[in-house]
């Protein structure tokens, strides 16, 4: 679920840019029928054939190389003989929600959904291959292949909701292959105005990682509970003092770690043998998580003992932060002069944090102005906000 984000002095935007020769309701009729297809055959994971058939048969009628560097993902190069390619990356899996919308395009795959905008993100990503293609064969009336500063390689990832598909296509080599040297991604908002773009320099999304506590103690009758080990005891000592935890570590920097799940026990008249505590930790560095892993596993030892109990501590590895390169943030800024500034980091993880960690990257956050919270299954925007991410995009990739 979003962080809510403050609203922005951003004003809607009807799509009209200087750099493509599509009119705006032509555009807006290709993003419309991408977006809407799409949104029809939502898939999970990595197991993504109807959506990358989708994909592939798009980009197969386009002047660009198409490749499939790992399991679930589909790569379209642009080679316009450059010695340098700039990357823009969409993500392709859905959700395993039963949709609620209404929309006369819902999903047809029951318990399957695209609630969190991953449609429009491909709908912008092939919208801008298509432009792309245009620009390499000449067919643009304003921009030409030799105005691009740099080769463009499109990116359509799987598993970004599930196990960080872009780790694996970082780890293909093709961004060495195809001398990638910058990469950028955009996000669907609700908490802000339709058609604003905002991002902000360094930290912007968190680390997160699934944090798990069980305590094992000695069950007994509650009338004999001096014979007993409360685990279930320990248990709600460690969720009220992370609490207090999140409030000291928080004065150094966003900091968040919360519990929302807890199991324990067998019988109400019975202490409980063992608990189990189920969570979320959210950091926006490394140093902050290594010092939070001590921080919590102190938390649990002194829980744990104010019982007689002892404890298990698991941290997933979780998702890095999304930290936007400072350079390329100000180039980025210069040529979207309209970008407006996240105030303070949000705290959400996304994969595209790996990317990251190969390369300078920069994420941005595009608003629909709805609300609508993303993963619920009412999810839906108007596919007029997408005509300004491909605008940014053709914006980034002509002046970045």
């Amino acid at each position: 679920m979003p962080h809510a984000c403050p609203p922005f002095n951003a004003s809607a935007t009807d799509g009209e840019g200087l750099f493509s020769s599509i009119e705006g309701q032509e555009l807006l009729d290709e993003l419309t029928r991408y977006r809407r297809d799409l949104h029809r055959i939502p898939e999970l994971d990595d197991d993504l054939p109807r959506t990358i058939a989708y994909v592939r048969s798009v980009l197969s009628g386009l002047s660009c190389d198409v490749l499939e560097p790992c399991k679930g993902a589909v790569c379209a190069f642009f080679d316009l003989g450059r010695a340098e390619t700039v990357a823009i990356r969409a993500d392709m899996d859905a959700l395993p929600i039963d949709e609620a919308s209404g929309a006369a395009f819902s999903s047809e795959h029951p318990g399957r959904m695209h609630a969190c905008g991953h449609d429009g993100h491909m709908a912008m990503a092939l919208a801008a291959a298509t432009w792309v293609d245009r620009v390499a064969r000449g067919a643009d009336a304003v921009v030409r292949a030799g105005q691009l500063p740099r080769n463009v390689l499109f990116v359509f990832q799987p598993a970004e909701e599930t196990t960080g598909g872009a780790k694996r296509v970082c780890e293909s080599g093709v961004f060495e292959r195809y001398r990638v040297t910058r990469i950028f991604g955009m996000h669907l908002w609700p908490d802000l105005p339709a058609g604003s773009l905002a991002s902000r320099p360094g930290p912007l999304l968190a680390r997160s990682s699934e944090t798990t506590a069980t305590f094992h103690g000695v069950s007994s009758h509650i009338a004999k509970w001096r014979d007993g080990r409360d685990a279930l005891g320990a248990a709600a000592r460690f969720v009220v003092g992370s609490k207090w935890l999140s409030r000291k570590l928080e004065q150094d920097e966003p900091f968040l770690l919360r519990f929302g799940h807890m199991t324990a026990g067998t019988v109400r008249n019975a202490v409980a043998g063992q608990a189990r505590v189920e969570g979320s930790l959210r950091v926006f560095s490394d140093d902050m998580f290594a010092r939070a892993q001590d921080e919590v596993r102190a938390l649990a030892q002194t829980a744990a003992d104010e019982e007689g109990c002892t404890f298990d501590l698991h941290f997933s590895e979780g998702y890095p932060p999304v930290v936007n390169d400072g350079t390329l943030f100000g180039e980025a800024a210069q040529a979207l002069p309209e970008l407006e500034r996240v105030p303070e980091p949000l705290l959400i993880a996304e994969d595209f944090a790996f990317y990251q960690r190969y390369l300078p990257g920069v994420f941005f956050l595009l608003g629909t102005g709805t609300g609508i919270p993303l993963h619920a299954d009412t999810f839906n925007f108007d596919e007029r906000v997408l005509l300004r991410g491909v605008r940014a995009y053709q914006q980034l990739l002509f002046g970045v």
